[in-house]
Parts: structure tokens; sequence; C-alpha cells
């Protein structure tokens, strides 16, 4: 992690400031006995900000005389300036159908999940659910997200074209399913659902700040032969970076189906790893109901796994237990997912109020230093870019989230009685009050800004 400040760049735009207090995160407290060697918070800092990147970040009387030329500075008094959040599994193509009732998961799915993506293919309409997204996202200080389109080549292009419209880092892929779903969505054949995987990889993967993702949906709705091709694309390209996406061990229901389906295998994670589809670069979201063994492979391979407490608890499916993932002798990369549609709220500080939930249910409560540290570098880490985003520090992308102390009457009451900025960030986690981002800066540019009259901006519709 860069620790020095950056030269500044004489021919680069101007220098940016952003003031007030600054939290972030330099080692994982899962592992680590001493809290107070993990976060660095300073109650008056200042972050520099030049050509998108943090050039300095530290206490304000200690930096602001080392750049005399700084006049840009946005104060914030009563908030907490904290990397921008990442979200490790979402689906945006679901918004339509958020608070959807269902009976289980499976139910879920075919009663509105599967109903509302087969209307993607029409690009006026993932268009627009693209825009909504990003504006519900960014509104809660998301920066980065790990995110699910469809079947469709127009889903995957809409999220694409709104992000770069922002300079988001975002990760997309476009959905791979070719049986046990409604004709509607089905991949004509599994060669071909490779083929147009790959032309929109050649197209977006690190266009700008885009990354992609191979992404079988689940190991039910891929018969073995793309399974198969979806592992070979995967291996062609993770070293170039891109992804592999899907979900592992969400509910008994699923667990018990994969292994009718695939009798050979040892265990969930073990079809994938069969098809080459687990690697340093595979994300796997649920993860609630995991073997040791399953853990271990995770662990061996450097995968990352995304809990999502909301969609969880709304679904009635398993509860992820942290502690069994983040076992001292083999740590897993974990981070959090709204997973919206299933999950209830675009906001990841909410998902930190339920996932201290899930974690009471299974007789251990989680700190807001471990939360909020899941929410932002630990998200990064899963995703294998915590040297780039999910820190407060020289050296990485500039993607901030402006969090409000005080965004209602009985929370600034309320804020009087805590005392740490532990204390005031679990309050806050814990009651999820509207209107918590104040402003949310992506590449050192103010997209969203909640007292701004055009509260999201384009990235070329203004100046760094």
């Amino acid at each position: 992690m860069h620790t020095a400040p950056l030269p500044v760049n004489p021919h680069g735009s101007p220098l940016k400031g952003i003031r007030g207090r600054i939290l972030t995160f330099k080692a994982d407290p899962f592992i680590n006995d001493d809290e107070e060697a993990c976060y660095d918070c300073h109650d008056d800092g200042l972050i520099v900000i030049q050509d998108g990147y943090i050039v300095a970040a530290g206490d304000y009387n200690a930096t602001a005389p080392e750049y005399p030329h700084l006049r840009d500075i946005d104060t914030y008094p009563d908030a907490v300036i904290m990397p921008g959040f990442v979200d490790c599994h979402t689906h945006y193509v679901q918004s339509p159908m958020i608070g959807s009732y269902g009976k289980t998961l499976l139910d879920w799915l075919d009663r509105y999940a599967y109903p509302t993506e087969a209307r993607l293919s029409d690009k006026s309409l993932a268009d627009e659910v693209a825009r909504e997204f990003f504006r519900q996202t960014l509104a809660q200080g998301t920066t980065t997200a790990n995110v699910f389109a469809t079947t469709f080549a127009t889903s995957v292009n809409a999220f694409f074209e709104e992000s770069e419209r922002y300079d988001t880092r975002m990760i997309c892929g476009k959905v791979l399913q070719d049986r046990n779903l409604p004709e509607a969505l089905k991949d004509p054949s599994a060669d071909e659902s490779i083929a147009v995987a790959e032309d929109l990889l050649r197209k977006w993967h690190r266009r700008g700040r885009q990354l992609y993702a191979v992404a079988p949906r689940f190991a039910p709705t891929s018969t073995p032969r793309q399974l198969e091709l979806a592992g070979e694309l995967y291996q062609r390209y993770i070293d170039s970076g891109v992804y592999m996406h899907t979900h592992l061990d969400e509910t008994q229901s699923e667990i018990d189906w994969v292994a009718q389906l695939f009798p050979g295998a040892a265990n969930y994670t073990d079809v994938y790893r069969r098809h080459g589809l687990v690697d340093r670069l595979s994300v796997m979201a649920h993860c609630c109901i995991v073997g040791e063994d399953e853990w271990q492979t995770l662990h061996d391979c450097g995968c990352g796994v995304a809990h999502c407490p909301s969609s969880n608890l709304f679904l009635g499916d398993g509860e992820f237990d942290y502690r069994a993932a983040m076992k001292r002798s083999r740590p897993v990369r974990a981070g959090i997912g709204t997973d919206t549609g299933g999950g209830t709220s675009f906001s990841m500080i909410r998902q930190l109020g339920d996932a201290y939930k899930v974690a009471m249910l299974r007789q251990g409560g989680l700190s807001a230093l471990k939360s909020f540290y899941m929410a932002t570098r630990g998200g990064a880490g899963a995703l294998h870019l915590e040297n780039t985003i999910g820190s407060i520090a020289p050296g990485f992308e500039a993607d901030i989230a402006v969090v409000d102390l005080h965004p209602s009457e009985f929370v600034e009451w309320r804020m009087k009685y805590a005392a740490t900025i532990f204390e005031k960030l679990f309050v806050i986690a814990t009651l999820g009050p509207d209107n918590l981002i104040r402003a949310t800066y992506v590449a050192g540019r103010k997209v969203y800004d909640r007292t701004r009259g055009q509260k999201w901006m384009y990235a070329d519709d203004m100046e760094r």
C-alpha cells in the first residue's frame, strides 16, 4: 500500500482538495489483533487529488502547507470521508422488481427475476434500468460494483455505456445460461453464448475503467458444455484481469439440485473447479452453506466471496458465517454485496446493519470496524483491486464517499451519546437512515451531490 505523497504533475489538471474527518483502512481487522493498526482516522484531514488519483492524504495542518497552490477544497463538517463503497455482487437488471414477494429463492426467480430480465433484450429499457441503477448506487456512496447483466448483449452494453459516462470502475459481463430457465432467457447454444461473451469482453475489458467478468449464472442453469467453454474463456483471459462471477452455496435446495445435476462432483465448489472456473479472479456470491473443504479450496485459489445479508434474510436463504470464512489459518477474501433485487436496498451501509443481524444469529456480533472494512478495502481485496481502490492513500484512484453523521434531527441527537467514530458508524449502519451520503466522488469528480440542484452529473459534464 502506498504511503508517500506523489509528486504533483505540473502539466496535469488543477489540484482538488477534500477536507473533513477521514477514515480509511490499511490492514485486515479479522486477522490482526491490534485493531488500531488496521485503520487511519484524521479528525481534520485533507485529501489532495490530481488527474483522478490521490496525491496525498493526512492531517490537514501537516498536509495543506505542502500544497500552497491548492485552492479548490470541499469541506464537510459532521461527516466521515471514506473510500467509495465496493459492492461485490448485485444484479442491475433486477432493479425494476426489487422488493417482490417470493416463497423461496427458486420460486422468486421464476415469478419475478426471470420475467424481468427477459425484458432487457430491449435496449431502450436496458438503458433506462442502467441509468436508474447508477443513480441509486452513486447516491449511496458505492463507486465500484461487481454486476450481473443478463443473457442479452444489449444489457451489457447499456451498463458499460452508463458506467463510462460517470467514469466508474465497474465489473460486468453477459450472463451465461442455457438450460433450466424460461426459453426467453436461454442462450441458443453454449458455443454461441461464449462467442457473444468474448466479443463483449474484447469490446469492454479495460476500456477506460471498465472490467469484464465471465458470468455463468449458477451451475444449474448451465449445461456442462457451457461451463467447460466458460472455463476455457476465463482461463484464456485471466492474465489480463478478466473475472469469473457466479453464485455458490446459497440455499440447501440449490445445493441439492446441483448434486443431482452433477453427481460426479465432490461438492458445489468442485463443479466449478472441474470446469476451470475456480481461480484467483473468481468471485462467488452468497456462500451461506459452505463445507470446510470448500472454504479451503476458495482460500487456496485466492477466490473472493460476497456476503449478501439483505438478500439472504429477505429470501430466507442460509446465513453467511464470517468466522468460518475468515478463519485465521486460511482466510478467504470477503466483501459485501447488495444483491439487488434479492437485496432490498442499494445502500451498502444498510447491508452492514443486516450483516450484524446475520452474525448475531450465529452467536457472534460483527463490529463496525470489521463491517466497514469489508465494505471498502475488504471488498476491494475480494476483487483483487486492493492496490487500486478501497483506500484513501497516495496512488489510489480517487473514489470517495462522504457519509453524513447528522442526516436527520434524531440521528444528530443520538450522536451526542456515541463517543468514538466506530460507535457513530455502528449507529448509522443499524438505523440506516435516508440521505446518508452527502457526496460521491469518482476519479476525483463529484458525480453526486445531495445539495446540488443537479444531483447527478456525468464526468464529461464537469471538470475535475
